[in-house]
């Protein structure tokens, strides 16, 4: 059976939209890819992908802002984590995907 069409408000819309505008980035896919093992603190993100500081936390502030990633704080030091199992799951998907053709 199949399900009817969701209800798409502009709000919904523009969400929507902007999380296909941010998977197409190589940078923000290494950044969900990294969070899908686990945790990160910004510095170990830049550290493991070899970037400056700034350019990971705006980059974050960005996924953040779709709802993508989420962060806890601990002292002055932001741990992040993936926030959207939907877009992980599809993520991890056309990953195996590609990675078995």
């Amino acid at each position: 059976m199949q399900k009817p069409p969701y209800e798409l408000d502009e709000e919904t819309l523009f969400i929507v939209s902007q999380t296909f505008k941010a998977l197409p980035d190589p940078t923000r896919l290494k950044f969900l890819n990294l969070l899908f093992n686990g945790e990160q603190s910004v510095n170990d993100i830049a550290q493991k992908l070899s970037m400056l500081q700034s350019t990971v936390s705006q980059q974050l502030r960005f996924l953040k802002n779709l709802r993508l990633v989420k962060y806890r704080r601990e002292g002055t030091t932001l741990y992040y984590s993936h926030d959207n199992e939907h877009v992980i799951d599809l993520l991890s998907r056309t990953i195996e995907h590609t990675n078995h053709h």
